[in-house]
Parts: structure tokens; C-alpha cells; sequence
């Protein structure tokens, strides 16, 4: 596939495995599993461009969570805020009940 050619917006499973870089096997078992967006009509798989695209651009929740809470990992102000917040609920911060 030329990389200055345009890519239509339904690709087939071929082709959306060129696409991605990635086996057919290991895009079709993604798809049929729905971690991957598409569609089966009768035997064969169809992709929108689209879709394929904004799911590349996603990121799960965790994936979120995690990078957010490696931001603050050096963050100084995080060690008092946290206290705080526990001080306000009236609860240790750590579960005493699980000795910690």
C-alpha cells in the first residue's frame, strides 16, 4: 500500500491488518472478540477508517487513571492535600483493620 495513497473508508480485514501493522489472524480474533470495531457480514469482515482511527486515539479509563496518577507522583503539595482530605472525612487514612 502506498503510504501517499488515499485509504478508502471501509477497509477489508486485509486491509485494515496492513493498516494497524498487525497479522489478520490476531485482527479478525480483536474484531470477533469487539476489541476491535467492525463488522461480519456473512463471512467476511468490514472496518470503518473512521472508526479504526478514533479507536488508535482512545485510551481505556485505567490507562487514564494511571498516567494522571504518575503526574502527580513528584508533586509536593500531594503528601498535604491527601492528609487534608482524610482529615476532613474524620478517618485515617490507612485502613487500621487491615494493618496497614
Amino acid at each position: 500500500m502506498n503510504p501517499t495513497a488515499t485509504v478508502p473508508e471501509v477497509l477489508t480485514l486485509d486491509e485494515v491488518a496492513r493498516y494497524l501493522r498487525l497479522p489478520t489472524d490476531i485482527v479478525e480474533r480483536q474484531a470477533a472478540k469487539g476489541q476491535i470495531p467492525g463488522r461480519r457480514i456473512e463471512d467476511t469482515w468490514r472496518f470503518l477508517k473512521a472508526a479504526i482511527d478514533a479507536w488508535l486515539q482512545s485510551q481505556d479509563s485505567r490507562t487514564v487513571l494511571i498516567q494522571q496518577a504518575g503526574a502527580l507522583k513528584d508533586d509536593e503539595s500531594l503528601y498535604v492535600l491527601r492528609q487534608s482530605i482524610y482529615a476532613l472525612r474524620e478517618r485515617p487514612e490507612a485502613d487500621e483493620k487491615a494493618g496497614a
